[in-house]
């Protein structure tokens, strides 16, 4: 039987998880997948979260070089976050010899190409199923199943925090930052949600799948990005009366010339399959040329639903003898294949001072401006309208035009609309 030695970088909630699974599941993957693969190494400075583990303290290494010197370590498994050190060990693993799987999105979607190229140095291989959508299949369903399909759309719900707080605010009618802090009181978002309330962590993501789905790097400065933090729990009671529900969504599309990405809150249609993803929930809805659409749904984050992930691509590593290599990674970025403006309908929210006046002026010059008035309606001090389809960049210069209209006191919400 095939042995497969691996490191752990880092033990914290996906790490330990990941440790949990191998040791629990050793003779079930033994049998259904004739490996018998055993945790080699640990780099943890936190022995007693070692100790909590129940690892023997003897495979605590003393540093990476260690690890990489290793010759009965054949698969190295990062968890500490962030860019740096987990780069500039994983290369040093690659150039070694040592296939590394991976669920830092941040420091994938940045370093691809120096990955890439280590991985070539050493004949390794890079595994990132868990960077995405944590315990959900979707690397693997856009690598080895898609194969008779050109990708030309992806909408996804890939960050849990914010679905969660999205999803309470519309579900209970509560405002945002009370849906943060108890998002924070349960282990959802960081002390600092930055990088989930902002869009990055979506941001990251989006780079990773669009650039499978359309076999082209997708930088994420090509990336539009527009967190949470600024909705009302307003627009999503108004929205919901008008038949939609919010979500922060990465986004993106190919036509075959042109490539458009982007991360902000949008509202679907309440009939929408990803609609009905509520909290902590992840989904991603993809459509190819051959199959249509296809939607996986599952959890996005959490110690064993990660390390479910890290653990399928453990053992695709140790059965693998070659590894997929991304061309795409060694080709220069044509600034002019991405699209710098979008087309989407839009919901539009007016604080106005005359409800008439203001209706009326608003929804004329909208329409002068050769965009079509879908619906306008009025509440409390507020006009609601919703367009037709608008380059992103013509409906920007209208609401500039609208907030300097004397019945208007300004914009109070500006919200795409996807299908």
């Amino acid at each position: 039987m095939k042995k497969i030695g691996v490191a752990l970088l880092g033990l914290g909630v996906v790490g330990g998880g990941t440790y949990e699974i191998l040791t629990t599941k050793r003779e079930y993957i033994k049998e259904n997948d004739g490996l018998d693969i055993e945790v080699k190494a640990v780099l943890e400075r936190n022995l007693d979260r070692v100790r909590e583990l129940g690892i023997d303290e003897a495979l605590v290494a003393k540093d990476i070089d260690e690890i990489v010197s290793n010759p009965d370590i054949h698969v190295v498994a990062e968890f500490f976050g962030g860019v740096e050190p987990a780069r500039s060990f994983l290369i040093k693993a690659l150039e070694n010899g040592k296939s590394i799987v991976t669920a830092n999105k941040e420091m994938f979607s940045k370093s691809w190409k120096d990955l890439e190229e280590a991985g070539k140095k050493g004949n390794a291989g890079l595994y990132f199923e868990a960077s995405c959508v944590g315990g959900v299949p979707i690397i693997r369903t856009l690598t080895d199943a898609m194969q008779g399909n050109k990708m030309t759309s992806l909408k996804g719900i890939v960050n849990g925090t914010t679905n969660y707080i999205l999803s309470r605010m519309s579900d209970e009618g509560v405002d945002y930052n009370t849906c943060l802090k108890s998002a924070q009181d349960l282990g959802y978002a960081e002390a600092n949600p930055t990088a989930d309330v902002d869009g990055f962590d979506s941001m990251y993501k989006n780079s990773i799948l669009s650039s499978l789905a359309y076999k082209k790097r997708v930088p994420l400065d090509k990336i539009y990005r527009e967190g949470i933090s600024s909705v009302d729990v307003r627009d999503l009671e108004i929205g919901k009366e008008l038949g939609y529900t919010m979500k922060l969504l990465a986004i993106s599309k190919d036509d075959g010339k042109m490539t458009e990405a982007r991360v902000h809150p949008a509202f679907l249609p309440a009939e929408h399959p990803l609609s009905a993803v509520k909290g902590s929930f992840n989904a991603v809805f993809i459509h190819g040329d051959n199959v249509d659409d296809v939607m996986l749904y599952g959890r996005g984050a959490g110690s064993l639903p990660t390390g479910s992930a890290i653990v399928s691509d453990i053992v695709f590593a140790g059965k693998n003898t070659t590894h997929r290599r991304f061309a795409f990674e060694d080709v220069e970025v044509d600034d002019s294949s991405f699209a710098t403006d979008f087309i989407t309908e839009y919901y539009l929210r007016f604080a106005v001072s005359n409800q008439g006046e203001a209706l009326s002026k608003i929804t004329a010059l909208i329409e002068d401006n050769g965009v079509s008035v879908e619906r306008a309606m009025t509440k409390g001090d507020d006009v609601i309208v919703v367009t037709s389809k608008s380059n992103e960049s013509k409906m920007q210069a209208i609401v500039r035009v609208i907030e300097r209209l004397s019945a208007v006191d300004c914009l109070g919400a500006l919200v795409r609309i996807e299908r």
